[in-house]
């Protein structure tokens, strides 16, 4: 494997297939801190020249980690569809990324070579590509995903109700969400992050979720983003668990910091399949996980192994691919500006995370959002949010007014989802847009019929809140 060039009289050698990933990178924050970014943007360019020479054969066969120490490494080599990928072998990384942006390689095409690509083989091409070209490659592709509905249909973004609340006050959580569905937001999941990672206040909150959707014959799913082992805790006691969420990392070492493993995941996600058999709901599909991933979560934990962020962020995909999502989505800009200092880091960051996770075959959303404390606002993530909606990302999330009042970060809102679709011509899930039209909410309602619609809503929540032993709002 040749990892030197000489560009203008000036030879370069790396290392490690490591080390050319990393210096290839685009400026990122996070890599500067570990000591793994190029010095110069010359020695960027000649990252970028060794990369595009290395065959996708090469890249498989020097894995970034050791399988002997890392489970990622295992599973990835493990789950390779070695025949799929004999023709692709030889192909060089350039070649790979001229033949995905070429005008007859389509969608399908690419979905039924996913099985072939390796996390490290679509972070390296992803090296290779502008913004522009991450965000065409990206379109082309559609993964969809089914639970209690369908997302990620071409013409389709859903969106994530996130009804956060700063004490987990029930009452203050579902009037939050009625106010999104109202917009016409939440046919992705309605889905709360809980202050507390207790199993009582998770418990509360799953059936809080549920007696709302039964209660509104609503088609989607709920979701308490709580710890893996609290919400099987909550399983246990009863409580329905539609999607069974969990972070993610691209190592066995940062998996291990947010205290799981391969092994607990695969266990959480056959028992939330064998509850979904006994319970008397209509389901789509037998999707039934929920990931999130960001880059610079590795690095956070101090289990980065001296690989970059984008192809640790890659190898997370890897890992959740492997247990069949109904969501996925990057916090792109969540972990703050050590990871993704500014506006152009975080939008770089954004559209690779998106064409990566498509590539590898995820039903790919994107929580376009930003920490107070990094050089972005609201128009960085207007920017970033319509370059992915673009791209055909499957779901963005909706929260009050784009201020997220528990966990303290800048996101979407409900407002950016209606006018998202208006510009683009996108609809909701179409089971979801179908209830929404039948509760006078539609595209075509007018505002005194959302006015109406919204007090209905309202009334049915009194309902919904005295079954829960809460008070009205």
């Amino acid at each position: 494997m040749n990892l030197t060039t000489t560009l203008r009289g000036e030879r370069f050698a790396f290392g490690s297939l490591a080390e050319a990933l990393a210096k290839a990178n685009e400026e990122k924050s996070g890599d500067q801190l570990a000591g793994l970014a190029a010095r110069t943007e010359r020695e960027r360019v000649a990252a970028k020249i060794v990369l595009a020479g290395l065959t996708l054969g090469e890249v498989v066969d020097h894995p970034v980690i050791d399988p002997d120490e890392d489970e990622v490494s295992r599973l990835i080599l493990d789950r390779l569809d070695a025949e799929a990928f004999a023709p692709l072998r030889g192909l060089t990384l350039g070649g790979f990324r001229e033949w995905i942006l070429d005008e007859a390689t389509t969608g399908e095409t690419l979905a039924a070579t996913r099985d072939a690509i390796t996390p490290e083989v679509a972070a390296a091409v992803a090296k290779l590509m502008s913004n522009k070209d991450l965000a065409v490659a990206a379109a082309k592709i559609r993964n969809v995903s089914r639970c209690r509905n369908t997302l990620g249909e071409r013409g389709v973004l859903g969106i994530r109700v996130q009804p956060n609340h700063p004490s987990d006050d029930l009452a203050g959580i579902l009037l939050s969400a009625v106010d999104g569905l109202t917009y016409g937001c939440g046919d992705a999941v309605i889905g709360v992050n809980p202050a507390t990672d207790s199993v009582d206040a998770v418990e509360t909150i799953l059936r809080g979720l549920d007696r709302l959707i039964e209660a509104f014959g609503i088609p989607t799913q709920a979701c308490c983003l709580a710890h893996v082992t609290t919400q099987l805790a909550c399983l246990d006691r009863g409580a329905p668990v539609d999607l069974l969420f969990q972070s993610v990392a691209g190592t066995e070492a940062a998996n291990r910091s947010f205290g799981v493993d391969l092994a607990m995941l695969r266990e959480g996600r056959e028992r939330v399949l064998e509850s979904h058999a006994r319970r008397d709901v209509r389901w789509a599909g037998e999707q039934a996980m929920y990931f999130e991933t960001g880059q610079g979560s590795a690095l956070s934990a101090g289990a980065h192994h001296g690989v970059d962020q984008l192809t640790l962020e890659a190898r997370a995909h890897g890992v959740a691919r492997a247990f069949d999502p109904f969501l996925v989505n990057s916090v792109v800009g969540f972990i703050g500006p050590e990871y993704l200092f500014d506006e152009r880091q975080i939008i770089r960051a954004g559209l690779e995370d998106h064409f990566v996770g498509k590539l590898l075959g995820l039903p790919m959303g994107v929580d376009v959002c930003y920490t107070n404390h990094a050089e972005a606002d609201q128009n960085s993530a207007d920017n970033l949010m319509l370059l992915l909606a673009a791209a055909g990302c499957n779901f963005f999330m909706g929260v009050p007014c784009s201020d997220d009042v528990m966990l303290n970060y800048q996101s979407t809102s409900y407002h950016d989802a209606l006018a998202v679709r208006d510009l683009l011509g996108l609809r909701p899930a179409p089971e979801f847009e179908a209830w929404l039209a039948g509760r006078g909410l539609g595209r075509g309602a007018t505002a005194i019929e959302r006015e109406q619609a919204k007090g209905r809503a309202l009334r049915g929540l009194e309902a919904v809140l005295t079954q829960s032993g809460n008070s009205s709002p």
